[in-house]
């Protein structure tokens, strides 16, 4: 008896003091699941970003460069192929440029013996990377997106971009030069990486490590300046161009689903318009002029 009298007395009260208690607690938690998990994440203004941004193919083009000849030593990008470096949204190679960039990488044959490789082909993948025992890069930017504000929702990503990109490009830029030895290992310390030491050594060491190619409109490459010729390869330029490049790959068709989001909004709109008057116009007869 004592039971019945309490619990209905409790419910009404409880509730209103509760409730903004809850959404609150439902709002911040993203955030201190993404302060939990990374350390110094610095935003990054790119291109892509917004309901209308595109990608910048130069910087894609770039941000390749930079993995192959840096990232692609330890990392594989087992779910890109090397075709898709040809679309048009995309870092948009020619044709024989992207077969030459397949001839680079050895994949596995599968009609030969086991663990036989051959020359890639564009209608092949990038080969998976486990000598090193270091992830694969393919949705990396995803895997590490932050952000995302209310549980569900991703309003903020409209304004701060989807975070996982700004996550690569503050651990490559993150490192301290300091290093620290626990139990015979050696770690380095990163302000971003959680924990603050990660086992990778510091892929970008200095300005000018990778020597930028330049490409023309079209995409092949060229000798000397042209028009829209890369920037400086500093450190924090190339951390840039290769976050963008991982983003591509995990989301290569970010900018057709744009465009189909955007069309979906413009007919949503007109739809609403027409049912109201629709509305209006089936009940007119009853409800008359007021």
């Amino acid at each position: 008896m004592i039971k019945t009298r309490i619990i209905p007395v409790l419910k009404p009260a409880l509730k209103p003091a509760l409730m903004p208690a809850l959404v609150a607690a439902a709002v911040a938690l993203p955030g201190m699941a993404l302060a939990a998990e990374a350390g110094h994440v610095e935003d990054v203004s790119f291109s892509y970003e917004g309901p209308f941004g595109t990608f910048d193919k130069h910087q894609l083009q770039r941000g390749f460069q930079v993995y192959h000849e840096v990232c692609a030593a330890c990392h594989g990008l087992k779910y890109v192929s090397f075709r898709s470096l040809g679309w048009e949204g995309g870092p948009a190679f020619p044709p024989d440029q992207v077969k030459a960039i397949a001839e680079l990488y050895q994949v596995p044959d599968e009609e030969g013996e086991p663990g036989d490789t051959r020359a890639g082909k564009p209608s092949d993948n990038f080969p998976a990377n486990t000598v090193a025992g270091a992830p694969d890069l393919s949705v990396m930017a995803k895997a590490r997106a932050g952000f995302h504000g209310p549980y569900g929702l991703g309003l903020s990503q409209l304004v701060n971009g989807i975070g996982g990109p700004e996550y690569i490009h503050s651990l490559l830029t993150g490192f301290t030069g300091k290093e620290i030895e626990e139990a015979g290992e050696i770690f380095y310390e990163n302000h971003t990486f959680p924990g603050g030491k990660i086992k990778m050594a510091p892929p970008l060491t200095e300005d000018g490590q990778v020597e930028y190619a330049m490409y023309d409109e079209e995409g092949n490459p060229v000798d000397g300046p042209v028009d829209g010729a890369a920037p400086p390869a500093t450190i924090d330029q190339m951390a840039e161009d290769v976050s963008a490049f991982l983003m591509w790959a995990a989301e290569p068709h970010l900018e057709q689903r744009k465009r189909s989001g955007f069309r979906n909004f413009v007919f949503l709109g007109f739809l609403t318009v027409l049912l109201f008057f629709t509305n209006k116009a089936l009940w007119a007869p009853l409800k008359g002029k007021h």
